[in-house]
């Protein structure tokens, strides 16, 4: 599976690891839902340091479409709360 992180870029993840990320935006969209940003920013830090170990950067010559794009790391809780209002980042 294909993973953007916006502003970053793409990675190559098992699909082993989708029920990770599943979880991860779980607890990101309860962090919002709950109104509490320190959650939000900690699970948010966890999921990118997550793909970036366990993903292999995607060339950037190389175009391919993305099955899951997410957040750039710097997306401050009040955007959250725009973008992750009961859909989440991860299909599933």
């Amino acid at each position: 599976m294909i993973v953007r992180i916006v502003t970053e870029g793409q990675y190559r993840l098992a699909g082993q690891h989708l029920d990770k990320l599943n979880d991860y935006d779980n607890r990101i969209v309860e962090a919002v839902a709950q109104d509490n940003p320190a959650e939000y920013s900690s699970v948010l830090a966890e999921m990118m340091a997550f793909v970036r170990k366990n993903g292999a950067p995607v060339p950037t010559e190389e175009f391919v479409a993305s099955d899951v794009i997410m957040p750039p790391g710097d997306t401050t809780f009040e955007e959250a709360k725009r973008l992750f209002v009961g859909a989440g980042i991860v299909p599933g």
